[in-house]
């Protein structure tokens, strides 16, 4: 992948056809498909760190943000790579650029949800889902 990453490159805000790709992405995952573009550019402009992942056509092929304090907490959502192409390493690529971000070097904790299948994943970042007696809590509206 790194000899190919010269053909990637990693951005802090999106165009109007980035949206309108990072929307096709959002349509191929379940936990996300049925988002609105409005509320898209909405979560995006009150979204503290965007790392998006263009191709030589500055098409959005990957995408993840960050929401943060800056100093305490942090938390990375919508880790996401276009299906096409996955198995390339760019969902590595992206977790690089959050965990190396300048930003959020000083952020104390950082965490994020995933999948049981996902943790694998993740742990290489030395991420875990043994947290002790801390419970994830919800209220759905």
């Amino acid at each position: 992948m790194t000899d190919n990453m010269d053909k990637y490159q990693i951005v802090a805000t999106l165009t109007e056809s980035q949206v309108s790709d990072l929307m096709d992405l959002y349509k191929n995952e379940f936990w996300c498909n049925k988002r609105k573009r409005e509320d898209v550019v909405r979560m995006l402009a009150a979204t503290d760190v965007i790392i998006g992942l263009v191709d030589e056509g500055d098409r959005l092929i990957g995408f993840t943000r960050v929401m943060t304090d800056f100093v305490y907490r942090g938390t990375i959502f919508d880790v996401i790579v276009h299906p096409t192409y996955r198995k390339m390493g760019l969902g590595k690529v992206l977790m690089d650029a959050v965990l190396n971000h300048p930003q959020l070097q000083a952020v104390e904790n950082l965490s994020l949800n995933c999948l049981p299948k996902m943790i694998p994943f993740y742990k290489r970042w030395g991420f875990t889902d043994d947290i002790g007696e801390m419970k994830f809590m919800r209220k759905m509206r």
